[in-house]
Formats: C-alpha cells, structure tokens, sequence
C-alpha cells in the first residue's frame, strides 16, 4: 500500500560549496536600533522548551542541555504555564537553601520547589515589542535585573494571555557580536553595555 499511495521525492547532490544553517539556529546580527522583534524567540515558529513541576532538577538541567537554553516554561498537563525555571534556578544556591529549609536532600527536591511562580512575573505586551528597539529590550532587562523576560499577547474579552515569545540577555549579546565568558546577570549586561558604546 505503502509504495502504491506514496511515490519517493526526487532527491538532488547535496553542495558541500554551497548549503548552510539557517533560521534560528543562525540568527542574524543586530544592533541597538534593530527592531525588537529580531532578537525575540518567536514561540509561533519555535516549539518552547519545557518541564513539568513534578520534574527533578536533574531532569530540568537535562532538558535544558538537551535543547541549548537556560530557561524552560513549567507547563501543567493541561497547558497552563505555572512559572519559569532557569539554570541559575537549578544550579545555584537556591536548591540548597530550600533543601536546608524543609530539612531534605537537593536530590528530592522538584521544579516546583525552585520556579519562579508566573504570579511572580511580569512580562511585556507583543504590541509594544513590535514598536520596540532592541535598547529598549536591553534597558528592560536591566531594570528588572533578570536574564529573561517573557512576551505575550492579551485577550482582554476571555481575560487570558498567550505567550509568544521570550527575550534572553545572552541571545541578544550573541546577535549583538558580543563575546560572553560567564552567565550572570551583571556580567551579562555590561558586556552588553560595552556592545552599545561602540555603535
């Protein structure tokens, strides 16, 4: 049935001269007047990387070195994003603390334990982002003193959101030419910084 239904698809040399990586995974260089969009991971065209909040933390950091990211979105079964959780999350001292305070071991414990609650967060509207520079996402960044911040898009009549995109300090500074070294925050930013003295 197989070979009755389906005819094989011509195939063609592949140009070892001429074939590259494209889309995300070689995002293109920017500068500080680029429009905002262009440093966004656009969740419409790039599944998110995600963890469930009964994971362990072993299981997120392998889910992040799995797909390259330093922040997966907590996803209940049906859907509902919960919270955030990043490598600083899972690597930092935050197990350690709420190990020693619940008296367990950081091997018991579990995404839910170290999230960052989405009630807890806050995030930019995609309006904005479409009228936005990438300073303007740079400047953002830096007054929350995050890493990451998240993009949705509002139905105000159902009283929902749908997230549709996230910006992280570390993808900018690689589509600004900026070399990063270490993944904290204050690091992050003035290499940034230093990026958008140049222009």
């Amino acid at each position: 049935m197989l070979k009755d239904r389906y005819k094989p698809l011509s195939q063609v040399p592949v140009c070892s001269g001429g074939c590259y990586v494209g889309g995300a995974l070689n995002p293109t260089f920017v500068n500080v007047n680029s429009p905002a969009i262009e440093v966004m991971t656009d969740l419409t065209r790039i599944p998110p990387a995600t963890v469930t909040p009964q994971e362990t933390l072993a299981q997120a950091n392998q889910h992040m070195l799995l797909r390259g990211v330093r922040l997966l979105l907590v996803v209940e079964i049906n859907g509902r994003i919960s919270g955030v959780v990043t490598a600083r999350d899972l690597l930092g001292e935050k197990p350690v603390r709420v190990a020693q305070a619940r008296g367990a071991k950081r091997e018991e414990l579990a995404v839910r334990d170290v999230m960052t609650n989405l009630e807890d967060m806050e995030a930019i509207k995609m309006g904005d982002v479409l009228r936005a520079e990438v300073g303007h996402i740079v400047a953002t960044l830096v007054a929350c003193g995050r890493q990451h911040t998240l993009v949705v898009e509002e139905d105000k009549e159902a009283n929902k959101q749908t997230l549709r995109g996230i910006f992280s300090a570390s993808q900018i500074a690689r589509q600004l030419g900026v070399e990063l070294t270490t993944h904290e925050v204050a690091r992050t930013f003035a290499e940034i910084e230093a990026a958008f003295a140049g222009v």
